[in-house]
């Protein structure tokens, strides 16, 4: 057990490090940021920040003599160097889940053997790969990168075979997934403790606009309340087969079939961001004390429900008609640039 008063690091600079540190400082902790960007909205509440590239070793070492335990808010960290992080403070979630998390192939392979259902998917390394894709798994269909995708980024749809002779491929490992007929969209939130006790959050229904997440709402629709449990069986095999400590999200599509195994994050996550008022215990909270050793707080909704927006781009800028609801509840990250589809913030409100 880390007792509060020690120093915790946080790999990445971003929204996801900001808001843990908010709670670990609620909690009596000390934060250290390291990362590659000299602006850090998560520096902006810490006590330390350490400037320096994820491969850097010797860097990352020093970093991590000066913490109790090492997390990480982001998961295209390279999981090679952070042995030089381990070999001096606990790292957690262990850097195995970052290996199987990175590389989108890697991760439908081991949900696939853990019993889990992705869509139907093929590894793409040439032009020839994605036409003999294409053919087996059908149209439409979406090409993706297999690593460092996100928001919408490194992907390419393909709706019908002439688009596969369009498409012009960057260079890197691929992966095509066919589409998949849904109904909803949703995510399970899980945190497991040092000791292996296992919470989850009630499972939000997540509506997408140009690949990144625009509202969360608790309790979700019927569709998905039967597929919960499910899925929650699957999220735990994943926690357990990891030894996961701190909080795990798998994302999943609610068919007519059951539930469609999307993609996982080992960390934090944005469909999660409602748990910070609409939940006893935040995922933040919770995600500090697991990596601290400390006993997991409630994870019971603390009203009848939750709606949960994010505030992309210009969204930003309606700051005060947004106060001026005092149901209201703004998260603004601190960013000082907004730019079209970046993620500024957002507003949550609690149905009583």
């Amino acid at each position: 057990m880390i007792p509060p008063g020690e120093t915790i690091g946080i790999l990445g600079g971003g929204q996801l490090g900001r808001m843990i540190a908010l709670a670990a400082a609620n909690l009596g902790y000390r934060c250290h940021v390291y990362a590659p960007e000299a602006d850090s909205i998560a520096a902006d509440v810490c006590a330390g920040f350490t400037q320096g590239d994820y491969d850097d070793e010797a860097k990352l070492a020093e970093f991590a003599q000066g913490c109790a335990v090492v997390t990480y808010e982001f998961e295209n960290v390279a999981a090679a160097p952070l042995a030089a992080v381990a070999a001096h403070a606990p790292l957690h979630p262990p850097a195995r889940a970052l290996e199987a998390a990175q590389d989108r192939v890697a991760e439908k392979v081991f949900v696939e053997a853990l019993g889990g259902r992705p869509a139907p998917w093929a590894a793409v390394d040439s032009a020839q790969d994605l036409a003999d894709a294409a053919h087996r798994i059908g149209t439409p269909g979406v090409l993706k990168t297999r690593r460092d995708g996100y928001d919408g980024k490194g992907q390419w749809r393909i709706m019908s075979p002439a688009d596969v002779d369009a498409v012009a491929l960057p260079g890197k490992p691929l992966v095509y997934e066919g589409f998949v007929t849904f109904g909803a969209e949703f995510s399970v939130i899980l945190v497991r403790g040092a000791d292996g006790d296992v919470r989850f959050w009630d499972s939000a229904e997540n509506v997408h606009k140009n690949g990144i997440l625009d509202r969360s709402t608790v309790p979700a629709c019927n569709l998905i309340a039967g597929q919960v449990d499910e899925a929650r069986a699957l999220a735990k095999k994943v926690a357990e087969a990891l030894d996961y400590v701190g909080v795990l999200t798998l994302e999943f599509f609610a068919t007519a079939d059951g539930p469609v195994f999307n993609e996982m994050a080992p960390r934090v996550h944005n469909s999660g961001h409602w748990t910070i008022e609409g939940a006893l215990t935040s995922q933040f909270e919770n995600h500090v004390r697991a990596i601290c050793g400390l006993p997991l707080g409630s994870t019971a909704l603390a009203a009848k429900g939750v709606v949960m927006d994010n505030l992309i781009g210009d969204d930003a800028h309606d700051w005060p008609k947004i106060l001026s609801d005092p149901a209201n509840h703004l998260h603004l990250y601190g960013k000082a640039a907004v730019r079209p589809g970046r993620k500024m913030g957002h507003v949550t409100r609690l149905v009583l």
